[in-house]
């Protein structure tokens, strides 16, 4: 409580609006997301989600309004669609084909053993690196979450994998407010 990660940080992030917080490692852009999902504590000042103090709502109900796309994705053991339904276990097939289709990963998954019932390896290690951070796109919009959040969502992909997800960002952040961290301007240039 007495070692303040962040001081005289205040920004506003308007419904449908996209913000990019780039900065060097330790500068806080991480712990400012962290803050509005409520992962830690607010001991001075206020987080407001949707004009809410994040300290008045549950972690449960900011999950359903707040997705997170990580550098590293966390896929658990189970198969391809329970893992792009995480957020929302009663989607559709019809909704999870949609989703991965929207951010380019529906072919690699068809040409896996099993498709869409191929079971993923502890922290998806059967897959690559790109791989698994489309299913997390795919879950992203899957979710439907009103508030998108991308911690280094491209960084460590290759450029062909990263077109990709360049394009899946259109689609997820359409209609979204969405706050973007980035190192790479790249990531956030349009």
């Amino acid at each position: 409580k007495d070692q303040p990660v962040l001081r005289n940080v205040s920004f506003r992030v308007n419904p449908g609006e996209t913000v990019a917080l780039v900065g060097p490692t330790g500068s806080g852009k991480t712990s400012s997301m962290a803050l509005a999902h409520r992962f830690y504590e607010v001991w001075d000042g206020a987080v407001l989600v949707g004009g809410h103090d994040v300290r008045d709502l549950t972690q449960d109900s900011l999950g359903r309004q707040v997705a997170m796309v990580l550098q590293e994705p966390f896929l658990f053991t189970g198969t391809v669609i329970e893992n792009i339904r995480y957020h929302k276990a009663d989607a559709t097939k019809e909704e999870v084909v949609r989703a991965a289709e929207a951010v380019g990963a529906h072919d690699f998954i068809m040409k896996l053993p099993e498709g869409y019932d191929t079971r993923i390896e502890q922290r998806g290690g059967n897959l690559s690196l790109g791989q698994r951070q489309l299913i997390s796109f795919a879950r992203a919009l899957v979710a439907d979450a009103r508030i998108l959040i991308l911690d280094e969502a491209t960084a460590n992909i290759n450029s062909y994998t990263e077109m990709l997800i360049q394009k899946a960002l259109v689609r997820l952040l359409e209609g979204r407010t969405g706050m973007v961290i980035a190192h790479r301007l790249a990531t956030i240039r349009n």
